[in-house]
């Protein structure tokens, strides 16, 4: 992979904690509304505005897998689905145990084994 086709990868997967973190707040934002199901979901400006992130983040993954294998872009999605915890703790005041962090070390490594296999 060239630096700037890791650049994009590694994008996307900063991307993808980002929009989740935006799901938990309208979550939240869910929790305190009050009226009927429907009158909750469309007055929820915090769930429009993820789903409008996660448009722009599937735009952008297909913008990535035009120029970058998936079996090479994926790992980099993986790894930014295991940040997802670490934002949950940092934001939400979520647990997050020695575990979960050892499990990240691991899933990194294996980004760096494949990344370095060669083309």
């Amino acid at each position: 992979m060239t630096p700037r086709e890791m650049l994009l990868c590694a994008g996307f997967s900063l991307a993808l904690p980002v929009g989740q973190a935006m799901f938990k707040w309208a979550a939240v934002h869910h929790g305190r509304q009050s009226g009927t199901l429907v009158a909750k979901l469309a007055g929820n400006w915090p769930l429009m505005t993820a789903l409008a992130w996660y448009g722009l983040t599937a735009i952008f993954w297909f913008y990535i897998l035009t120029r970058v294998p998936l079996s090479k872009a994926y790992p980099f999605a993986l790894a930014g689905t295991g940040l997802i915890p670490v934002v949950a703790w940092l934001l939400f005041k979520e647990p997050l145990g020695w575990r979960m962090a050892a499990g990240y070390v691991l899933m990194l490594a294996g980004l760096a084994v494949i990344q370095s296999q060669s083309a």
